[in-house]
């Protein structure tokens, strides 16, 4: 019988290391989006008030004074509209005040969607925006995903606008972006998978469907229903059925959700694979 030969340490196999996980499963620039906001909301909450009242007067996006701004003569419509009305008197006092020191501040369009109104706010959409921005980050890499996160919060200033042009209130909040990312995501959530499995299920492993296939496809449809309604019912309806008084901007999110939906595509970069 052959002797056995002696054992040595110096060749025994060795297993391969574990990779380590990531502390956070998301790109990085879904993270550094929260944590912007974040650091803007702590560094509000810390500050003199007048300062936050300055940071609000002046990034947040108010329909009015865009309105005003770019047509200064039509502040003369919102006083005869506001006839003896003291409260709308005194909104149209407020906005003579606010076109005084700059005008229609087009940047007001991007900038309010980093403001928030407490941390409950940016808690809420902080989630939406890691659970929706990350698949869309993915796809998108990080440059066209801030453009597209951007576009969206337009979009939604731009509807809110529209739908109040003499409306004397501060629009803030990443919610109309955070729809916009939603929007984007149904374009491929729901589709077929295809192309190299190892770019992962939200990169490369599914097409962006056509908008024909999105329209007969169940499961897309009955997600945006729902989505609408609810947002309908939350935002609309609220005051009236009792969930609350704060007002929140349904018409921004649509905006927002459906610019997403339409122009994601040409931010894709799997599509240019």
């Amino acid at each position: 019988m052959d002797d056995a030969p002696p054992h040595d340490p110096a060749i025994e196999p060795v297993a391969p290391a574990r990779a380590r996980e990531p502390a956070f499963n998301a790109p990085a620039v879904v993270v550094a989006s929260i944590a912007a906001m974040a650091a803007i909301q702590f560094a509000r909450m810390a500050m003199p008030v007048a300062w936050d009242d300055w940071i609000i007067a002046e990034f947040s996006f108010i329909p009015a004074r865009m309105t005003v701004g770019l047509d200064p003569a039509r502040w003369l419509d919102i006083v005869r509209a506001a006839g003896s009305d003291p409260q709308k008197l005194h909104d149209a006092q407020v906005l003579r005040a606010l076109i005084g020191t700059g005008g229609a501040r087009p940047w007001t369009l991007v900038t309010y969607a980093l403001l928030h109104g407490g941390l409950a706010h940016l808690g809420l959409n902080s989630i939406w925006l890691l659970a929706f921005g990350t698949p869309v980050a993915r796809r998108t890499g990080a440059w066209r995903f801030l453009a597209l996160a951007a576009l969206t919060a337009a979009a939604g200033a731009a509807v809110e606008w529209a739908a109040a042009p003499y409306g004397v209130y501060t629009l803030i909040g990443a919610s109309a972006s955070v729809s916009g990312l939603m929007g984007a995501a149904t374009r491929f959530m729901f589709a077929t998978p295809d192309g190299d499995p190892r770019d992962g299920p939200t990169a490369g492993h599914r097409a962006t469907a056509p908008l024909s296939t999105l329209l007969r496809d169940r499961r897309a449809l009955l997600f945006a229903g729902a989505w609408l309604v609810i947002n309908y019912v939350v935002g609309a309806a609220a005051p009236g059925l009792g969930l609350g008084d704060a007002p929140v901007a349904w018409r921004a999110h649509m905006g927002g959700f459906f610019v997403g939906l339409l122009a994601f595509p040409l931010f894709d970069r799997a599509r240019d694979r």
